[in-house]
């Protein structure tokens, strides 16, 4: 890689840094190309990404970021995953550490907060953006339901009265 190629890479990496919910650094223990692909398969269907970088370049792309707390974490074959929605990557990658013994979870940060290989796991149990935003709605549209349904009870009782009277005189 040339000099220009490194400056492209730094300054693509520095940009993308300015716009990430969370960064999880990972250990790559020996995992294959295909495992390696299926991974970064499920971080895009996640919206996340999963990318192998020079330590070096790495560090140097993330001064002047939220995220510089972690290049003491950049040491042997590591790659980042990172997404906008602070859980997305989180969740992938200990998903995907469950039943791969070759991927470790070496820490990570959201935002200004630095996380451990624990905090990451506690990140990933937590319910998603998408998630979140389901159960607010739920919980908004909750009471017109149920004053639709109060509204609505009186009437059909009353139709079955009158029903009933009209039953009663017809017979």
């Amino acid at each position: 890689m040339d000099r220009n190629q490194k400056s492209e890479v730094v300054t693509t990496l520095n940009a993308t840094f300015a716009d990430l919910g969370v960064v999880v650094v990972t250990r790559n223990l020996g995992m294959t190309v295909a495992q390696s692909t299926i991974l970064r398969q499920k971080m895009r269907e996640a919206g996340a990404s999963y990318k192998v970088t020079k330590n070096k370049l790495a560090k140097i792309a993330l001064k002047d970021t939220q995220y510089e707390t972690i290049s003491s974490m950049l040491t042997g074959p590591v790659a980042l995953a990172t997404s906008a929605d602070p859980v997305a990557a989180a969740k992938v990658v200990i998903d995907f550490a469950k039943t791969n013994d070759k991927l470790e979870i070496v820490g990570g940060a959201m935002g200004g907060v630095l996380l451990d290989a624990e905090g990451v796991k506690a990140l990933a149990s937590m319910p998603s953006l998408d998630e979140l935003r389901a159960k607010i709605v739920g919980l908004i549209q909750a009471p017109a339901t149920k004053l639709a349904t109060v509204i609505q009870t009186p009437a059909s009782q009353l139709a079955r009265v009158f029903n009933a009277y009209a039953e009663k005189e017809a017979a």
